[in-house]
């Protein structure tokens, strides 16, 4: 973890270190499947300062939570750094004082190996699947959005929060 620290941000790795979470979620060893190794910032939201007249207890800086878990940040941002790529699916991969480090599973649409494979062709159906990783349907994403809770107090998730709120106009 040492060298993944003092080395680049983005890190295309050979072969995934947690070969059993890979495989769990979708991987194969196959042209057109690409593992990438990102760090992003552990703790809660950074907020700056406001430097206004208000009382120090409404400042807000700390102890502020982000709407979007650390991982669905490193697949968004693994997916703005591979443009040609979709986002799979990700996995935690170690985390020292500073950094969590993710292993984002990402898929080439446009390769032909994947287009003749029967569990990856689905992504290179159209346009329905582009930028997953920003419209939470990775399964970071679902999680995040609260699609893996069923029944009693998860009614206004599905198909998503900002559609149920707008079922009523």
């Amino acid at each position: 973890m040492a060298s993944w620290r003092r080395g680049p941000v983005f890190q295309r790795a050979e072969r995934p270190t947690r070969l059993d979470a890979a495989r769990r979620l979708g991987y194969k060893a196959k042209q057109g499947v690409v593992i990438v190794r990102t760090r992003v910032r552990r703790g809660g939201l950074r907020k700056g300062k406001i430097h206004m007249k208000r009382k120090p207890s409404k400042a807000g800086i700390k102890k502020i939570t982000m709407a979007k878990s650390i991982q669905r940040i490193a697949e968004e941002r693994v997916s703005r750094r591979y443009p040609n790529l979709e986002v799979l699916n990700s996995y935690w991969v170690g985390e020292d004082g500073k950094n969590k480090f993710y292993e984002v599973i990402l898929l080439d649409p446009s390769h032909p190996v994947i287009m003749s494979d029967k569990d990856f062709s689905w992504v290179s159906d159209g346009n329905s699947h582009k930028g997953r990783a920003f419209r939470g349907k990775t399964s970071a994403g679902k999680r995040g959005r609260g699609l893996y809770n069923k029944g009693k107090g998860a009614e206004k998730l599905r198909p998503s929060l900002k559609a149920n709120k707008n079922r009523g106009k």
